[in-house]
């Protein structure tokens, strides 16, 4: 994130981010994520939106209990300066359920963003900061254009390999391959 040079800026951490929310600044009902020490107001969500997430979460978590755990729109803290609420998260199998602690990018096995309103941002802040954080899979659901871009292998800050699947396309998590689900049955086209 690009900030002018000549302007006086307070960088906030994770912890300064859940003191304003015990003191009361931040409600549970805001929609903001703390990303590289700036708070985002994220877009409200609306029913196509909804909708995808509760698709997905609907075909992954059959086809991943009791090996993995399906969140989501929940916190996944990257660093001491970014805590994003992605679509949702697939981790890895914690009894607790993650419960002591927000999961750390060492805990996810997928990240899915879904963009309706926000296809540049997810695209152009998001993505980047989840392969800078080594997040090994990212799925990003384009809602208009009907299709989900994966991108693999973070190195260097970036994806080192990304494709793009539609229709009758198959894709899955690549740290669990026994899954997958065709894109048209994911987007219900």
């Amino acid at each position: 994130m690009q900030i002018a040079q000549t302007l006086s800026y307070h960088h906030l951490s994770v912890d300064d981010f859940h003191k304003m929310g015990e003191a009361g600044i931040l409600h549970g009902d805001d929609r903001i994520e703390l990303i590289e020490g700036a708070l985002i107001d994220m877009a409200p969500i609306g029913a196509g939106h909804a909708g995808q997430v509760n698709r997905l979460t609907n075909r992954l978590v059959p086809a991943v209990s009791g090996r993995a755990i399906v969140a989501p729109q929940n916190p996944l803290r990257l660093d001491d300066f970014s805590e994003p609420q992605p679509d949702l998260v697939l981790l890895r199998y914690r009894d607790d359920f993650y419960a002591k602690a927000h999961p750390r990018p060492s805990d996810v096995l997928l990240l899915v963003e879904v963009a309706d309103s926000s296809l540049v941002y997810d695209r152009d802040t998001k993505i980047p900061l989840y392969a800078r954080h080594a997040i090994p899979e990212t799925w990003l659901i384009d809602l208009h254009r009907r299709r989900v871009e994966v991108f693999l292998e973070p190195a260097g800050g970036e994806y080192r390999r990304s494709l793009q699947a539609a229709g009758a396309d198959c894709i899955g998590p690549a740290l669990l391959p026994e899954i997958s689900i065709r894109v048209a049955d994911l987007l219900n086209v």
